[in-house]
């Protein structure tokens, strides 16, 4: 088949190649125009077309998909199929409308759980034990298209976004081929979703990184995991910002929220709302590298019954 792939970050690069690698011809890539990236605001490609392009694939970076700007170009590439993945643009009917075999996005969550931006985020931000990848036929509304092929995984206890993030991108590239295989072959059976089932994960900020003490340990240690490593769970430290990287489950104990407990080579034990610490184990002040907090404290003090945030 001739297929036209739509996607954009790092997470797409293992479906693109994979299609690449595969029987099928990859007639163009879409993604999102070039963006300004680092302090000197150097004008960089997005990782789909630095993968297009070393493989001789035309690439495509409109502006916008609206008023039909596509379409004079998506008639030329006439694909039999698009395969969508973290694109980042929502689809206008004239594209979703124009394969004979459809658009098929690969989405990182189990649907219905997780429509939206930030599915891997919020996955472990919630404290789910699993998650996975679905392929599902696109339509108008955000990831409401019915369901095609699922893979799941069980999600570490102190795995981060980015560890996640780098297993799921792999399992997506392997349930992108499987599918395509049996759409050829007659062989898939659209799911609809439930949409009483529907939970949404909406885009990361860095307000949502903000570590609220008053909160269980189980929902901060998720939280500080969830972030890692963009943008980074953070809390003050009289008056610093001191971004948390990695922390562990400690014990039982009383106090402030917020209070440090203590601060050693094992981490800073902080205390959370349902009266339970976190030993926090690896942060970051600004101007600062991440650090162990057994290497930070060979240069700096933290001090016990400070109030964190």
């Amino acid at each position: 088949m001739n297929i036209l792939f739509m996607g954009t970050p790092d997470f797409a690069v293992p479906c693109l190649e994979a299609l690449i690698n595969s029987k099928h011809k990859v007639v163009g890539a879409v993604t999102q125009p070039d963006k300004p990236v680092g302090r000197g605001h150097k004008l960089t490609p997005p990782p789909v077309k630095k993968c297009a392009m070393e493989h001789g694939i035309e690439v495509f970076q409109p502006e916008t998909l609206k008023d039909f700007a596509f379409k004079k170009d998506l008639d030329r590439l006439n694909p039999d199929l698009i395969i969508v993945v973290a694109y980042g643009k929502i689809l206008p009917e004239y594209i979703l409308n124009q394969p004979k075999h459809g658009c098929i996005n690969m989405h990182a969550s189990l649907l219905p759980k997780y429509r939206g931006a930030g599915p891997i985020q919020w996955s472990v931000i919630k404290g789910e034990k699993k998650t996975g990848i679905t392929s599902m036929l696109m339509e108008k509304g955000l990831d409401t298209g019915d369901m095609l092929l699922k893979c799941e995984t069980e999600i570490g206890e102190y795995e981060t976004a980015d560890e996640l993030h780098d297993r799921l991108m792999v399992m997506g590239a392997e349930l992108l081929i499987q599918t395509i295989d049996m759409l050829e072959k007659g062989e898939l059976k659209p799911e609809k979703q439930n949409d009483d089932e529907a939970t949404y994960a909406p885009m990361i900020s860095k307000d949502t990184a903000k570590i609220d003490w008053s909160r269980s340990a189980d929902e901060i240690i998720c939280l500080i995991y969830g972030m890692n490593s963009w943008p980074v769970a953070h809390t003050l430290y009289m008056g610093d910002v001191m971004k948390v990287r990695r922390a562990v489950h400690g014990r039982c104990a009383s106090g402030s929220c917020g209070q440090i407990l203590s601060a050693d080579e094992k981490g800073i034990e902080v205390l959370c709302g349902d009266g339970n610490t976190v030993v926090v184990t690896e942060v970051q002040f600004q101007g600062s590298k991440a650090m162990a907090v057994r290497d930070y404290l060979n240069g700096h003090t933290i001090s016990r019954g400070e109030i964190l945030g």
